[in-house]
This record gives C-alpha cells, structure tokens and sequence, in this order.
C-alpha cells in the first residue's frame, strides 16, 4: 500500500476513534500521522525499508509498526476490528458536509440513527431539529446533503477515476496477448466527472487479456465475461470494461468507446453523407458485397478518411471541433509541460501543510520559474486566515526568500500575494492600502452561498471592481459530487471580467475543476485571461495543475490564453502593469 492510501486510512482510524469516544489526543495522533505522510518529502519506501519511520515527526514506534504493516499487506487487523464495531451505515452518515464524528455519535446515541435512511427519516419527521446542538437549518442542510448524494451516486472524481484504472492499465499493458492497450469513455476525454472506466485492447488471445483483466490488483467482482468483453465491479463501486478488438479494429473501436455520445453520431452521419458506414469495427463503403473495411492505421487515419483533421480526445463533446477540423483550424491545446508556475498556493501560515520554502523548492524541482503564494485572508478564521500583521510579515519572508534563491544562482521568484475573502456585499476582506502592497490577488468567496443570482453577481461585479483585483478564484464555488454551484450570470461576470482585465483561474483541485470548462470558449473570446491553478495546500498538491490542465483544454484554451504559459519576465510586466 502506497503512502497516500496509508495517510486516508489513518486518517479514518481518527474519525473511528472519535465515534467510539476516545481520548481526543489518541485521534488526533493518527490525524498528524496521517498529514506527515502526505508532506513527506523523503521516498516513503525507502524509510519503511530501513526502519526510520519512528523517525518522523508524530510517528512514535507503536504507529511505526502500523504503517509498515500496511505497506507490506494492505491490511490492518487493529482498523478492520474497529471498523467492524460501527455499523456500516453509520460511516455514511459521515458523508454529509457538516456531519462531523461528534455529531453523527449524537445521532447514534440519541436516536438510535445508524444509516442514511435513518438520517432521512428522522430529519423528515423534524426530530434532527430538537436536538441540542442542531436546529432547523442544520436539519435542511443534511437533507439536502442526502439528496445531493442520491444525485451523485455511481459518479467519480476524475482524480479517483484515474486511480483506480491505474491498476488495471498496467496489468493490460503487461500482458503479453494484448499489442495495444488504451484507456477509453469520459476519463480519455478528461471529463472532471466519470461514472465507468473503459478499457480498449487490440489482440488476437481475448481470454488470455481477460484473465489479466481479473488478475489485476484492485479487480473486484466479475460482473461478466464474454468472448470479447469483460466487465468487473471495482472495489470503490466503479464498473470497469474491457473490450477485445483485433488490431485491425483497435483504431475504430477506440474512437468510438471514447466517445462522446454526440461526438460519435456526428461523425456516423458524415460517414453517411461520404457513402460510408462508421461503427466501432471500421469504416465501410456502403455497396452491395463490399464488407471490408478502409485501413485505419489509427485515429488520424481514420478522421482523414472523413476530411477532418484529428480532433483531440478533450474536444470530442460537438462542441464545434467539427467545422474547426474541416478547416484544419483545431486550436493547438495548451498542455501541462507549457506551465512555466502557479499561483493560489497556501502554506501553513494558513492552512497549507508545508512551509513557504518547501512550496517554493518543490516549485523549483518541477522546472518551474515562479510561485504564487496567496494564503487564506482574515475572515477565513476557520483556515487561520491572515490579518495585515502577519500578511506584511509573510511578505518579508517571501523577499528574504527571494534574495536567498537569487544568492544561490536560481532563476525563481516567489510572488507575495492573497486569496482574500469577497464579502457579503462584495468589498474584500483587506482595505486597498493592504492589497496594494501586494504583487498579484486573488479574490473568492468561502461563505454564503445561498443568495439568489442577482445578489450574488452583483457581489462578484463589485469585487471585480476593485483595481487591486488580479483573478477571481473558483468562480462559481462549486464543489463536485457535493455542492452545487453558485447561482451567476456568468456572462455578465465574464463580459465585466474581460473590461476590467482581472484574470479568472481554472481550480484543478479534483473536486473543483473550475471555471466550468464549457463556459471556457466563450471566456477566451471576449478576452478573458486564465490562470490555471492548483490550490495547492501541500507541495504535492502543486502537481494537480498539470494533471488538471488537460480538463482545462476542453475549453479550447490554447497557451496564449494562459497567463502561466508566460515566462518569468513577462509575468512580472503584466502583474506590474496590472498594479
């Protein structure tokens, strides 16, 4: 078990701990572990192989021999024999944003509530609303909780989606029947949510792949098994498929189980209007007698066949890329490697997990030639935002910072920023004064989301209003699979962010992926500039903007539209110019 897995687990012995009552110290313990492998910068491997882990800080010898023997079995008796004394419904109570340990063991212990539908039943009676502690909104809340997962069931993260295929790729791809493996459907296509994994191999041994297929580690039940498909139930409740295609067919069966849906009947229809047959076996004339199909070689073959230049796996939504590829005019799709920084970091000033050093190294070690820290503003007390004391003393550091690197011959630049607070009326969190003292900020909004659309925007505009104003962070506030997204006039919002030239970000935090990438398009050609960035509250989390970038590109965005596509020198010229 790799250290992340490690890190959730203990972080769930934690919560356990706190349902069953235990000392809050002992909770916290598995919690701090759980953060020091998250940060550990060191090959985890390598200290479990040499017996070091008792040297990390908040890992004493009795968590030592729990993280080692996770990291050879998987398994944990200590947390499989805890787990198990909770009923199982009780856990996914825990799910409901703001149902947290202490008060899902009320509901326990008080009503006797250990499963979702209990949770429902009770707050539909009102009974959630008398309890010491709750009341009438926090019952509405955890109804709509309820709801909210009933709508997402049987959807995934792009981040989880990619990890549970991992296994199973690489199992394909060993396998010696299988000449070509690919991953298919919407995570090909880099949708930030997906609801099955496909999987598309080219072989002439099916059963030999199969059975590599259900040997893969992570495989759960055998859902079926044909002569060319196969279909699991992973662990996490994902259905995986696999389908088996002679090499011949793999170009077009990959095409068409990519998708998407209206993608694929765009492209049956020109194959018609060309007296052409298209489906996942190959291109056909359509005469009497003449059923072999037009040589693919592989997917650009196959759109040349058509008249089209190959249009990427992301813009496959018909969304245009047809009239675009007709004229060979698809947009050269900006990718990770054209990212030259990032801005909106934390550090643990707020409520980041390393220090301002360590993102700016780990920033360094990625190639990178700059880092923008912009730490929680005052108002976010929940993340130990900062006040003007301590964001003028974070500034120092990061000047000292920057002479330090520059003593030691390394082209890089720290950039002293803010994610301040938008207000309820749509002032920010730090008076002008304060936000002229910085290089660039971004503005947000971290608390009421329940305003109608037209309070809502105009608590945007007024932000956008204001000249310190470098980038709006995750527009809309939606959180995926959890919490829907403010209710805007994003036009109106995107038209007054290209006046006033404030940069809006694409947030590749897997549970953000915003601004939406289908309003993308729309941004770029009225001039709005982007600034993909990761959030980033741990040095590992910085790598989410490259892994984020590609569902970026769905809206077209090419490197020009990117403001971290640009180098270091020109980055300071607009942030200054923008000052």
């Amino acid at each position: 078990m790799d250290k992340n897995a490690i890190a959730k687990m203990l972080r769930e012995i934690g919560v356990l701990l706190d349902l069953k009552g235990e000392n809050r110290f002992k909770s916290l313990a598995y919690a701090n572990a759980a953060r020091t492998l998250e940060t550990l910068q060191e090959d985890f491997d390598v200290l479990v192989a040499q017996g070091r882990l008792g040297e990390l800080k908040g890992i004493g010898a009795e968590l030592s021999k729990k993280i080692a023997e996770l990291h050879a079995t998987g398994h944990l008796p200590y947390y499989e024999e805890l787990k198990a004394s909770f009923p199982t419904g009780l856990l996914d109570c825990l799910r409901i944003p703001g149902l947290g340990p202490k008060k899902v063991k009320t509901l326990w212990e008080r009503l006797q509530i250990d499963s979702l539908g209990d949770l429902k039943l009770a707050c539909d009676r009102g009974v959630i609303a008398g309890l010491d502690g709750f009341g009438e909104k926090t019952q509405a809340k955890i109804l709509e909780g309820i709801a909210n997962l009933d709508k997402y069931r049987g959807q995934f993260l792009l981040l989880e989606a990619e990890a549970a295929a991992a296994p199973l790729l690489a199992a394909l791809r060993v396998c010696k029947a299988a000449r070509r493996v690919e991953i298919a459907g919407s995570l090909r296509r880099r949708k930030e949510v997906v609801r099955d994994l496909d999987f598309v191999v080219a072989t002439e041994a099916p059963n030999v792949v199969m059975d590599a297929f259900f040997a893969a580690p992570g495989a759960g039940k055998i859902v079926a098994r044909g002569p060319t498909k196969a279909s699991l139930l992973l662990e996490n409740g994902m259905q995986a498929d696999v389908r088996c295609v002679t090499p011949d067919e793999f170009p077009f069966a990959l095409a068409y189980f990519t998708g998407s849906k209206e993608h694929n009947i765009a492209m049956r229809q020109r194959a018609i209007e060309q007296k052409l047959k298209l489906n996942e076996y190959g291109l056909f004339p359509l005469v009497e007698g003449k059923e072999k199909t037009l040589p693919c070689r592989d997917e650009a073959d196959l759109y040349r066949a058509l008249g089209l230049a190959c249009v990427p796996p992301e813009l496959r939504e018909d969304l245009g890329e047809f009239a675009a590829a007709e004229k060979d005019a698809l947009p050269r799709l900006v990718r990770a490697d054209d990212l030259r920084g990032v801005f909106h970091c934390h550090t643990t000033a707020s409520d980041g997990r390393n220090s301002l050093e360590e993102m700016a190294r780990a920033a360094i070690a990625l190639g990178w030639e700059y880092l923008g820290i912009a730490d929680h503003s005052k108002t976010s007390a929940i993340a130990h935002g900062l006040d003007a004391k301590r964001l003028a003393r974070q500034g120092k550091e990061i000047a000292a910072l920057n002479r330090r690197l520059a003593d030691e011959g390394i082209r890089f630049r720290v950039f002293a920023g803010s994610e301040v607070d938008i207000l309820a009326d749509g002032r920010l969190d730090f008076s002008d004064d304060v936000l002229a003292g910085l290089d660039f900020v971004v503005a947000s909004i971290h608390q009421g989301f329940g305003s109608e659309e037209a309070k809502q925007t105009t608590r945007i505009l007024r932000a956008l209003e204001n000249p310190h104003v470098t980038m709006l962070g995750h527009a809309t506030g939606r959180l995926l699979l959890g919490r829907e997204p403010l209710r805007l006039d994003l036009t109106a919002i995107l038209e007054a962010a290209a006046k006033k030239k404030v940069v809006i970000e694409f947030n590749t935090t897997p549970s953000r992926m915003e601004l939406d990438w289908r309003w993308w398009r729309r941004a770029r050609d009225l001039g709005v500039m982007c600034s993909i960035n990761p959030d980033a509250h741990s040095t590992e989390q910085l790598r989410m903007a490259l892994d984020g970038t590609a569902t970026a590109s769905k809206g077209w965005l090419r490197p020009e539209d990117v403001l971290n596509t640009r180098s270091l020198a020109k980055v300071e010229k607009l942030l200054l110019r923008r000052r």
